[in-house]
Protein backbone atom coordinates (compact mmCIF):
# COMPACT_ATOMS: atom_id res chain seq x y z
CA UNK A 1 0.00 0.00 0.00
CA UNK A 2 1.75 3.27 1.06
CA UNK A 3 4.97 3.43 -0.83
CA UNK A 4 8.30 2.25 0.40
CA UNK A 5 10.81 4.93 1.41
CA UNK A 6 13.66 5.91 -0.87
CA UNK A 7 13.85 6.53 -4.55
CA UNK A 8 14.81 3.07 -5.71
CA UNK A 9 12.32 0.23 -6.32
CA UNK A 10 12.61 -2.71 -3.94
CA UNK A 11 13.13 -6.14 -5.52
CA UNK A 12 10.34 -8.68 -5.82
CA UNK A 13 10.01 -11.58 -3.36
CA UNK A 14 11.45 -13.98 -5.86
CA UNK A 15 14.41 -11.63 -6.56
CA UNK A 16 15.16 -11.40 -2.83
CA UNK A 17 15.21 -15.16 -2.46
CA UNK A 18 17.34 -15.63 -5.57
CA UNK A 19 19.70 -12.83 -4.54
CA UNK A 20 20.24 -14.41 -1.13
CA UNK A 21 20.92 -17.83 -2.63
CA UNK A 22 23.16 -16.50 -5.40
CA UNK A 23 25.06 -14.38 -2.86
CA UNK A 24 25.74 -17.41 -0.65
CA UNK A 25 26.97 -19.44 -3.61
CA UNK A 26 29.16 -16.60 -4.86
CA UNK A 27 30.71 -16.17 -1.41
CA UNK A 28 31.45 -19.90 -1.27
CA UNK A 29 33.09 -19.76 -4.72
CA UNK A 30 35.16 -16.77 -3.61
CA UNK A 31 36.37 -18.61 -0.50
CA UNK A 32 37.36 -21.66 -2.53
CA UNK A 33 39.16 -19.52 -5.10
CA UNK A 34 40.99 -17.69 -2.33
CA UNK A 35 42.21 -20.94 -0.80
CA UNK A 36 43.39 -22.16 -4.19
CA UNK A 37 45.25 -18.94 -4.89
CA UNK A 38 47.07 -19.09 -1.55
CA UNK A 39 48.30 -22.62 -2.17
CA UNK A 40 49.17 -22.23 -5.88
CA UNK A 41 52.89 -21.76 -6.77
CA UNK A 42 53.79 -18.53 -8.53
CA UNK A 43 56.77 -18.11 -10.81
CA UNK A 44 58.51 -14.82 -10.08
CA UNK A 45 60.10 -14.72 -13.51
CA UNK A 46 56.81 -15.30 -15.27
CA UNK A 47 54.78 -13.05 -13.02
CA UNK A 48 57.06 -10.05 -13.11
CA UNK A 49 56.91 -7.29 -10.54
CA UNK A 50 53.36 -6.07 -11.29
CA UNK A 51 50.27 -7.24 -9.39
CA UNK A 52 48.08 -9.68 -11.24
CA UNK A 53 44.85 -8.12 -12.47
CA UNK A 54 41.50 -9.12 -11.02
CA UNK A 55 40.03 -11.96 -13.01
CA UNK A 56 36.46 -11.59 -14.23
CA UNK A 57 34.41 -14.80 -14.51
CA UNK A 58 33.20 -15.47 -18.02
CA UNK A 59 29.50 -14.71 -18.44
CA UNK A 60 27.38 -16.72 -20.88
CA UNK A 61 25.33 -14.96 -23.49
CA UNK A 62 21.74 -14.84 -22.33
CA UNK A 63 19.18 -15.74 -24.99
CA UNK A 64 17.01 -12.92 -26.23
CA UNK A 65 13.54 -12.71 -24.73
CA UNK A 66 12.00 -12.88 -28.17
CA UNK A 67 13.77 -16.15 -29.03
CA UNK A 68 11.07 -18.80 -29.35
CA UNK A 69 13.54 -21.62 -29.88
CA UNK A 70 15.70 -23.44 -27.35
CA UNK A 71 16.33 -21.91 -23.92
CA UNK A 72 19.84 -22.82 -22.69
CA UNK A 73 20.51 -22.96 -18.97
CA UNK A 74 23.40 -20.65 -17.94
CA UNK A 75 26.59 -22.04 -16.51
CA UNK A 76 27.19 -19.32 -13.94
CA UNK A 77 25.59 -18.97 -10.51
CA UNK A 78 24.66 -15.33 -10.96
CA UNK A 79 21.99 -14.26 -13.40
CA UNK A 80 22.88 -10.68 -14.12
CA UNK A 81 23.27 -7.45 -12.18
CA UNK A 82 19.86 -7.69 -10.55
CA UNK A 83 20.82 -10.95 -8.81
CA UNK A 84 23.78 -9.63 -6.80
CA UNK A 85 23.54 -6.35 -4.82
CA UNK A 86 25.94 -3.80 -6.22
CA UNK A 87 27.09 -2.73 -2.76
CA UNK A 88 28.88 -6.06 -2.34
CA UNK A 89 31.59 -4.94 -4.74
CA UNK A 90 31.66 -8.29 -6.55
CA UNK A 91 32.73 -11.76 -5.45
CA UNK A 92 36.09 -12.24 -7.12
CA UNK A 93 39.34 -13.91 -6.00
CA UNK A 94 41.59 -10.93 -5.41
CA UNK A 95 45.07 -12.19 -6.41
CA UNK A 96 47.98 -9.90 -5.67
CA UNK A 97 51.72 -10.41 -6.28
CA UNK A 98 52.93 -7.26 -4.53
CA UNK A 99 56.27 -7.70 -2.72
CA UNK A 100 57.81 -10.24 -5.07
CA UNK A 101 60.54 -7.88 -6.17
CA UNK A 102 61.47 -7.28 -2.55
CA UNK A 103 61.66 -11.00 -1.87
CA UNK A 104 63.91 -11.57 -4.88
CA UNK A 105 66.21 -8.78 -3.77
CA UNK A 106 66.43 -10.25 -0.28
CA UNK A 107 67.27 -13.71 -1.60
CA UNK A 108 69.95 -12.33 -3.90
CA UNK A 109 71.63 -10.52 -1.00
CA UNK A 110 71.94 -13.65 1.15
CA UNK A 111 75.24 -15.59 1.13
CA UNK A 112 75.25 -18.97 -0.62
CA UNK A 113 73.74 -21.67 1.54
CA UNK A 114 75.33 -25.02 2.17
CA UNK A 115 73.60 -27.99 0.59
CA UNK A 116 71.55 -29.97 3.02
CA UNK A 117 72.06 -33.68 3.12
CA UNK A 118 69.48 -35.83 1.35
CA UNK A 119 69.02 -37.70 4.60
CA UNK A 120 67.77 -34.54 6.28
CA UNK A 121 65.49 -33.76 3.38
CA UNK A 122 63.98 -37.22 3.48
CA UNK A 123 63.39 -36.83 7.21
CA UNK A 124 61.51 -33.57 6.69
CA UNK A 125 59.46 -35.14 3.94
CA UNK A 126 58.47 -38.10 6.09
CA UNK A 127 57.53 -35.81 8.96
CA UNK A 128 55.42 -33.68 6.63
CA UNK A 129 53.61 -36.75 5.28
CA UNK A 130 52.84 -37.92 8.82
CA UNK A 131 51.46 -34.50 9.79
CA UNK A 132 49.29 -34.32 6.68
CA UNK A 133 47.98 -37.83 7.35
CA UNK A 134 47.04 -36.88 10.89
CA UNK A 135 45.28 -33.74 9.68
CA UNK A 136 43.43 -35.66 6.99
CA UNK A 137 42.37 -38.30 9.47
CA UNK A 138 41.10 -35.67 11.87
CA UNK A 139 39.18 -33.89 9.13
CA UNK A 140 37.58 -37.17 8.04
CA UNK A 141 36.63 -37.98 11.63
CA UNK A 142 34.75 -34.71 12.11
CA UNK A 143 33.31 -34.52 8.61
CA UNK A 144 30.10 -36.38 9.44
CA UNK A 145 29.32 -34.42 12.65
CA UNK A 146 29.91 -31.13 10.81
CA UNK A 147 27.65 -32.21 7.95
CA UNK A 148 24.97 -33.20 10.45
CA UNK A 149 25.26 -29.84 12.19
CA UNK A 150 24.95 -27.95 8.90
CA UNK A 151 21.92 -30.03 7.89
CA UNK A 152 20.30 -29.42 11.27
CA UNK A 153 20.75 -25.66 10.96
CA UNK A 154 19.96 -25.20 7.28
CA UNK A 155 17.44 -28.00 6.82
CA UNK A 156 17.29 -30.30 3.78
CA UNK A 157 17.45 -28.67 0.36
CA UNK A 158 15.61 -31.46 -1.42
CA UNK A 159 12.48 -33.52 -0.96
CA UNK A 160 13.05 -37.08 0.21
CA UNK A 161 11.83 -40.07 -1.77
CA UNK A 162 9.09 -40.55 0.82
CA UNK A 163 7.92 -36.93 0.44
CA UNK A 164 8.08 -37.21 -3.35
CA UNK A 165 5.69 -40.17 -3.21
CA UNK A 166 2.96 -37.81 -1.96
CA UNK A 167 3.24 -35.35 -4.86
CA UNK A 168 0.36 -34.47 -7.13
CA UNK A 169 0.18 -33.64 -10.84
CA UNK A 170 0.95 -30.06 -11.84
CA UNK A 171 1.95 -28.16 -14.95
CA UNK A 172 4.77 -25.64 -15.20
CA UNK A 173 5.41 -23.11 -17.94
CA UNK A 174 8.93 -22.39 -19.25
CA UNK A 175 9.21 -19.17 -21.23
CA UNK A 176 11.57 -18.15 -24.00
CA UNK A 177 14.55 -16.40 -22.43
CA UNK A 178 14.23 -18.19 -19.06
CA UNK A 179 17.64 -18.88 -17.56
CA UNK A 180 18.50 -21.82 -15.36
CA UNK A 181 17.98 -19.68 -12.28
CA UNK A 182 14.56 -18.59 -13.59
CA UNK A 183 13.55 -22.21 -14.06
CA UNK A 184 14.80 -23.17 -10.60
CA UNK A 185 12.84 -20.32 -9.03
CA UNK A 186 9.69 -21.29 -10.95
CA UNK A 187 9.94 -24.88 -9.74
CA UNK A 188 10.28 -23.68 -6.15
CA UNK A 189 7.33 -21.31 -6.48
CA UNK A 190 5.14 -24.07 -7.92
CA UNK A 191 6.11 -26.52 -5.17
CA UNK A 192 7.84 -28.90 -7.60
CA UNK A 193 11.22 -28.84 -5.81
CA UNK A 194 11.97 -27.95 -2.23
CA UNK A 195 14.97 -25.65 -2.65
CA UNK A 196 16.51 -23.48 -5.33
CA UNK A 197 20.11 -24.52 -4.60
CA UNK A 198 19.65 -28.29 -4.91
CA UNK A 199 18.12 -28.02 -8.38
CA UNK A 200 20.42 -25.27 -9.63
CA UNK A 201 23.64 -27.02 -8.55
CA UNK A 202 22.46 -30.18 -10.27
CA UNK A 203 21.67 -28.17 -13.40
CA UNK A 204 25.17 -26.66 -13.47
CA UNK A 205 26.76 -30.10 -13.18
CA UNK A 206 24.98 -31.53 -16.22
CA UNK A 207 27.14 -32.11 -19.29
CA UNK A 208 26.43 -31.32 -22.03
CA UNK A 209 24.57 -28.18 -21.08
CA UNK A 210 20.82 -28.95 -21.01
CA UNK A 211 18.47 -27.21 -23.41
CA UNK A 212 14.83 -26.54 -22.55
CA UNK A 213 12.11 -25.82 -25.06
CA UNK A 214 9.56 -23.10 -24.14
CA UNK A 215 6.13 -24.42 -23.30
CA UNK A 216 4.12 -26.30 -20.69
CA UNK A 217 5.52 -29.36 -18.90
CA UNK A 218 3.69 -32.08 -16.98
CA UNK A 219 5.41 -32.48 -13.59
CA UNK A 220 4.49 -33.32 -10.01
CA UNK A 221 4.72 -31.41 -6.78
CA UNK A 222 7.30 -32.49 -4.16
CA UNK A 223 9.79 -33.97 -6.64
CA UNK A 224 13.46 -34.52 -5.92
CA UNK A 225 15.72 -32.16 -7.86
CA UNK A 226 17.09 -35.04 -9.92
CA UNK A 227 13.63 -36.34 -10.82
CA UNK A 228 12.42 -32.84 -11.77
CA UNK A 229 15.39 -32.29 -14.07
CA UNK A 230 14.97 -35.72 -15.69
CA UNK A 231 11.31 -34.97 -16.31
CA UNK A 232 12.06 -31.56 -17.86
CA UNK A 233 14.59 -33.15 -20.21
CA UNK A 234 12.15 -35.89 -21.23
CA UNK A 235 10.43 -34.82 -24.50
CA UNK A 236 7.33 -36.75 -23.43
CA UNK A 237 6.82 -34.31 -20.54
CA UNK A 238 6.30 -31.33 -22.85
CA UNK A 239 2.62 -30.79 -23.57
CA UNK A 240 1.70 -29.79 -27.11
CA UNK A 241 -0.67 -26.86 -27.63
CA UNK A 242 -0.92 -26.30 -23.85
CA UNK A 243 -0.61 -23.00 -21.98
CA UNK A 244 -0.47 -22.33 -18.23
CA UNK A 245 -1.60 -18.82 -17.19
CA UNK A 246 -1.05 -18.01 -13.48
CA UNK A 247 -3.34 -15.59 -11.61
CA UNK A 248 -2.22 -11.98 -11.88
CA UNK A 249 -0.46 -12.39 -15.23
CA UNK A 250 -0.60 -9.27 -17.41
CA UNK A 251 -2.22 -9.50 -20.85
CA UNK A 252 1.00 -8.98 -22.83
CA UNK A 253 2.63 -11.91 -20.99
CA UNK A 254 -0.47 -14.04 -21.61
CA UNK A 255 -0.09 -13.49 -25.36
CA UNK A 256 3.58 -14.46 -25.21
CA UNK A 257 2.74 -17.61 -23.25
CA UNK A 258 0.14 -18.66 -25.84
CA UNK A 259 2.67 -18.21 -28.63
CA UNK A 260 5.26 -20.26 -26.71
CA UNK A 261 2.93 -23.14 -25.93
CA UNK A 262 1.10 -23.37 -29.25
CA UNK A 263 1.69 -22.93 -32.96
CA UNK A 264 -0.15 -19.58 -32.99
CA UNK A 265 2.18 -16.71 -34.01
CA UNK A 266 2.54 -13.89 -31.50
CA UNK A 267 1.86 -11.30 -34.21
CA UNK A 268 -1.54 -12.93 -34.90
CA UNK A 269 -2.40 -12.85 -31.19
CA UNK A 270 -1.44 -9.20 -30.86
CA UNK A 271 -3.49 -8.29 -33.92
CA UNK A 272 -6.57 -10.09 -32.59
CA UNK A 273 -6.18 -8.54 -29.13
CA UNK A 274 -6.09 -5.05 -30.66
CA UNK A 275 -9.86 -5.27 -31.23
CA UNK A 276 -11.31 -5.89 -27.74
CA UNK A 277 -14.84 -4.99 -28.85
CA UNK A 278 -14.95 -8.15 -31.01
CA UNK A 279 -14.87 -10.27 -27.82
CA UNK A 280 -17.95 -8.71 -26.25
CA UNK A 281 -16.06 -6.82 -23.53
CA UNK A 282 -17.63 -3.93 -21.60
CA UNK A 283 -17.64 -0.61 -23.45
CA UNK A 284 -14.98 0.81 -21.08
CA UNK A 285 -12.42 -1.81 -22.10
CA UNK A 286 -9.67 -0.66 -24.44
CA UNK A 287 -7.61 -3.87 -24.11
CA UNK A 288 -8.19 -7.48 -23.11
CA UNK A 289 -6.52 -6.84 -19.74
CA UNK A 290 -8.51 -8.42 -16.91
CA UNK A 291 -10.66 -10.64 -19.14
CA UNK A 292 -8.20 -13.43 -19.97
CA UNK A 293 -9.04 -15.92 -17.26
CA UNK A 294 -5.93 -17.50 -15.66
CA UNK A 295 -6.04 -21.29 -16.09
CA UNK A 296 -4.47 -24.14 -18.04
CA UNK A 297 -5.62 -24.37 -21.66
CA UNK A 298 -5.04 -27.03 -24.32
CA UNK A 299 -5.89 -25.93 -27.84
CA UNK A 300 -6.45 -28.06 -30.90
CA UNK A 301 -3.82 -27.77 -33.65
CA UNK A 302 -4.74 -25.02 -36.06
CA UNK A 303 -6.72 -22.97 -33.54
CA UNK A 304 -6.77 -19.32 -34.64
CA UNK A 305 -5.61 -16.45 -32.48
CA UNK A 306 -9.14 -15.06 -32.31
CA UNK A 307 -10.56 -18.39 -31.14
CA UNK A 308 -7.85 -18.93 -28.54
CA UNK A 309 -8.39 -15.51 -26.98
CA UNK A 310 -12.17 -15.88 -27.14
CA UNK A 311 -11.86 -19.14 -25.19
CA UNK A 312 -10.10 -17.25 -22.38
CA UNK A 313 -12.51 -14.31 -22.43
CA UNK A 314 -15.55 -16.61 -22.36
CA UNK A 315 -13.98 -18.46 -19.44
CA UNK A 316 -13.71 -15.16 -17.54
CA UNK A 317 -17.35 -14.36 -18.31
CA UNK A 318 -18.27 -17.80 -16.92
CA UNK A 319 -16.33 -17.05 -13.73
CA UNK A 320 -18.12 -13.71 -13.32
CA UNK A 321 -21.52 -15.25 -13.97
CA UNK A 322 -20.84 -18.04 -11.46
CA UNK A 323 -19.90 -15.41 -8.86
CA UNK A 324 -23.21 -13.64 -9.41
CA UNK A 325 -21.81 -10.58 -11.19
CA UNK A 326 -24.35 -8.88 -13.44
CA UNK A 327 -23.10 -7.92 -16.93
CA UNK A 328 -23.30 -4.20 -16.09
CA UNK A 329 -21.05 -4.80 -13.04
CA UNK A 330 -18.37 -6.77 -14.87
CA UNK A 331 -16.08 -3.79 -15.46
CA UNK A 332 -15.83 -2.42 -11.90
CA UNK A 333 -15.62 -5.93 -10.46
CA UNK A 334 -12.73 -6.90 -12.72
CA UNK A 335 -10.87 -3.63 -12.10
CA UNK A 336 -11.04 -4.08 -8.32
CA UNK A 337 -10.30 -7.82 -8.51
CA UNK A 338 -7.23 -7.21 -10.68
CA UNK A 339 -5.91 -4.78 -8.08
CA UNK A 340 -6.55 -7.24 -5.23
CA UNK A 341 -4.85 -10.00 -7.23
CA UNK A 342 -1.64 -7.98 -7.54
CA UNK A 343 -1.55 -6.59 -4.00
CA UNK A 344 -2.66 -9.53 -1.83
CA UNK A 345 -0.43 -12.40 -0.74
CA UNK A 346 -1.95 -15.01 1.55
CA UNK A 347 -5.41 -16.36 0.79
CA UNK A 348 -7.19 -14.81 3.78
CA UNK A 349 -5.55 -11.45 3.06
CA UNK A 350 -7.41 -11.10 -0.25
CA UNK A 351 -10.61 -10.22 1.62
CA UNK A 352 -8.83 -7.76 3.94
CA UNK A 353 -7.06 -6.05 1.03
CA UNK A 354 -10.44 -5.71 -0.67
CA UNK A 355 -11.81 -4.02 2.44
CA UNK A 356 -8.89 -1.56 2.61
CA UNK A 357 -9.51 -0.39 -0.95
CA UNK A 358 -13.26 -0.12 -0.44
CA UNK A 359 -12.69 1.85 2.78
CA UNK A 360 -10.46 4.24 0.87
CA UNK A 361 -13.18 4.70 -1.72
CA UNK A 362 -15.49 5.81 1.11
CA UNK A 363 -15.13 9.61 1.55
CA UNK A 364 -16.30 9.34 5.16
CA UNK A 365 -13.32 7.16 5.99
CA UNK A 366 -10.73 8.44 3.50
CA UNK A 367 -11.33 11.97 2.29
CA UNK A 368 -8.81 12.04 -0.57
CA UNK A 369 -10.13 8.92 -2.28
CA UNK A 370 -6.57 8.01 -3.27
CA UNK A 371 -5.99 4.25 -3.21
CA UNK A 372 -2.20 4.77 -3.24
CA UNK A 373 -1.44 1.36 -4.72
CA UNK A 374 2.09 0.85 -5.95
CA UNK A 375 0.92 -1.99 -8.19
CA UNK A 376 -1.20 0.41 -10.25
CA UNK A 377 1.68 2.86 -10.61
CA UNK A 378 4.04 0.09 -11.69
CA UNK A 379 1.53 -1.14 -14.26
CA UNK A 380 1.33 2.34 -15.76
CA UNK A 381 5.12 2.42 -16.16
CA UNK A 382 5.11 -0.92 -17.96
CA UNK A 383 6.61 -2.84 -15.03
CA UNK A 384 3.75 -5.31 -14.79
CA UNK A 385 5.85 -7.73 -12.74
CA UNK A 386 6.53 -5.28 -9.89
CA UNK A 387 4.49 -3.95 -6.97
CA UNK A 388 7.04 -1.36 -5.85
CA UNK A 389 7.79 2.10 -7.22
CA UNK A 390 10.08 5.10 -6.81
CA UNK A 391 9.24 8.54 -5.43
CA UNK A 392 9.42 9.99 -8.94
CA UNK A 393 7.00 7.41 -10.32
CA UNK A 394 4.51 8.02 -7.51
CA UNK A 395 4.69 11.77 -8.18
CA UNK A 396 4.07 11.38 -11.93
CA UNK A 397 0.49 12.56 -12.54
CA UNK A 398 0.96 11.84 -16.25
CA UNK A 399 0.64 8.14 -15.44
CA UNK A 400 -3.13 7.64 -15.62
CA UNK A 401 -2.83 4.46 -13.54
CA UNK A 402 -1.17 6.42 -10.72
CA UNK A 403 -3.54 6.06 -7.78
CA UNK A 404 -1.30 8.34 -5.73
CA UNK A 405 -2.28 11.19 -8.05
CA UNK A 406 -5.73 10.17 -9.32
CA UNK A 407 -8.54 9.26 -6.89
CA UNK A 408 -10.81 6.26 -7.25
CA UNK A 409 -10.21 2.96 -8.98
CA UNK A 410 -7.55 2.89 -11.72
CA UNK A 411 -8.70 3.57 -15.26
CA UNK A 412 -8.58 -0.13 -16.10
CA UNK A 413 -7.57 -3.59 -14.86
CA UNK A 414 -3.88 -4.14 -14.06
CA UNK A 415 -3.84 -7.96 -14.29
CA UNK A 416 -6.00 -10.96 -15.05
CA UNK A 417 -7.63 -12.06 -11.76
CA UNK A 418 -8.81 -15.51 -10.79
CA UNK A 419 -11.79 -16.81 -8.82
CA UNK A 420 -10.36 -15.92 -5.39
CA UNK A 421 -9.74 -12.26 -6.24
CA UNK A 422 -13.18 -11.95 -7.83
CA UNK A 423 -14.81 -13.42 -4.73
CA UNK A 424 -12.82 -11.06 -2.50
CA UNK A 425 -13.95 -8.07 -4.55
CA UNK A 426 -17.57 -9.12 -4.00
CA UNK A 427 -17.26 -10.22 -0.36
CA UNK A 428 -14.69 -8.08 1.46
CA UNK A 429 -13.89 -8.77 5.11
CA UNK A 430 -15.41 -6.52 7.77
CA UNK A 431 -12.90 -4.14 9.31
CA UNK A 432 -11.79 -0.51 9.70
CA UNK A 433 -8.42 -0.97 7.98
CA UNK A 434 -7.02 1.79 5.80
CA UNK A 435 -3.43 0.55 5.47
CA UNK A 436 -1.53 -2.67 4.97
CA UNK A 437 2.10 -3.63 4.53
CA UNK A 438 3.60 -7.03 3.81
CA UNK A 439 6.37 -7.07 6.39
CA UNK A 440 7.80 -10.55 5.68
CA UNK A 441 8.45 -11.05 1.98
CA UNK A 442 9.28 -14.74 2.45
CA UNK A 443 6.06 -15.77 4.17
CA UNK A 444 3.78 -13.04 2.81
CA UNK A 445 2.68 -12.04 6.33
CA UNK A 446 0.85 -8.70 6.17
CA UNK A 447 -0.08 -6.18 8.86
CA UNK A 448 -3.38 -4.32 8.47
CA UNK A 449 -3.84 -0.99 10.31
CA UNK A 450 -6.55 1.61 10.77
CA UNK A 451 -4.34 4.47 12.02
CA UNK A 452 -1.24 6.17 10.67
CA UNK A 453 0.64 5.46 13.91
CA UNK A 454 0.00 1.71 13.72
CA UNK A 455 0.90 1.67 10.05
CA UNK A 456 4.16 3.54 10.68
CA UNK A 457 5.08 0.90 13.26
CA UNK A 458 4.32 -1.83 10.73
CA UNK A 459 6.53 -0.11 8.15
CA UNK A 460 9.39 -0.05 10.69
CA UNK A 461 8.93 -3.80 11.16
CA UNK A 462 9.12 -4.30 7.40
CA UNK A 463 12.26 -2.13 7.19
CA UNK A 464 13.88 -4.15 9.98
CA UNK A 465 13.09 -7.36 8.10
CA UNK A 466 14.60 -5.92 4.93
CA UNK A 467 17.83 -4.97 6.71
CA UNK A 468 18.14 -8.42 8.27
CA UNK A 469 17.43 -10.20 4.98
CA UNK A 470 19.19 -7.90 2.56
Amino acid sequence: MPSTPGDQPMPSRRSLRLAQQAREEAEQLAREASRESESAPVSADAAGDQPLPDREPEQPARPAASNRDAVPAPRQPDDGPSMIPTNKGGDRADLRAAGRAHRRATIAAEPPREKRSRKGAWGCLIALVVILALLAGGAYAVRAPIAQLIAAVQGPEDFTEEEAATGTDTMVMIHAGDSGSDIAATLVDEGVVKGYTAFYKLLLAVQPEPVFQPGAYQLKTRMTAESALDRLLDPASKLDQTVVIPEGTAADVVLESIAEGTDIPLADLQAAAADPASFGLPAEATTLEGFLFPATYTFSPGTSAQDALKTMVDRQFTALDSAGVAPEKRWTTIVLASLIQREAGLRDDYYKVSRVFLNRLNPELWESGLLQSDATVAYGTGNTHLVTTTDAERNDAGNLYNTYAHPGLPIGPISNPGDLAIDAALHPADGPWLFFVTWNLDTGETIFSSTVQDHDAAVVKWQDWMRENR
